[in-house]
Formats: structure tokens, sequence, C-alpha cells
């Protein structure tokens, strides 16, 4: 990610979280590890299902440093999938 992307990422963010409303919610790949290295992330939630796939994208794959969480909570459905909600520690 080149210097104006981050910069124009993170002032784009930052602006919105300001703004009133639930927050932001992102999804995928590219995007969610490029505001993980802004430390723009106050919350992570994952949702594991019960399958493994063998394949596909390694989410925060070249993160340039260690994010430590803390788990906030948990939710099982019941299909076996599971929720886990993390928050950075700070």
């Amino acid at each position: 990610m080149g210097i104006w992307v981050a910069e124009t990422l993170g002032q784009a963010v930052q602006q919105l979280k300001r703004e009133p409303g639930n927050g932001l919610f992102v999804g995928g790949v590219t995007l969610p590890q490029s505001l993980a290295e802004l430390g723009l992330i106050d919350e992570y939630e994952f949702v594991v299902h019960p399958r493994i796939a063998g394949h596909g994208p390694t989410l925060f794959a070249g993160l340039s440093k260690y994010v430590d969480l803390k788990l906030v909570s948990r939710r099982e459905f019941g299909s076996g999938a599971v929720a886990l909600r993390y928050e950075p520690k700070r």
C-alpha cells in the first residue's frame, strides 16, 4: 500500500468513525489488512465454519506486526459455526 493511499484511506476511515451511526463493517482480505496496518480496527469478528477448505486467501497474510486480541464474546450457531468477537489489546 503506497503512502498516499494509506494517508487517504486512514483519513477517510477516521472521518467516517466520527460520524453518527453503528460503526463500519468491512469484510474481505485486503481492506481489513490495510486497516489493521493503520491501527484503525476497534473490533474483529471472525466466524468459523465447521469445514476445512484447504485453499483460499489467508487473512492478514503479510501483516507487518502482531495484533494481540482480547476475546469479548462468543456465539455458537446450530450449524456448528462459531462467531468470535475480539478487541485489540491496547
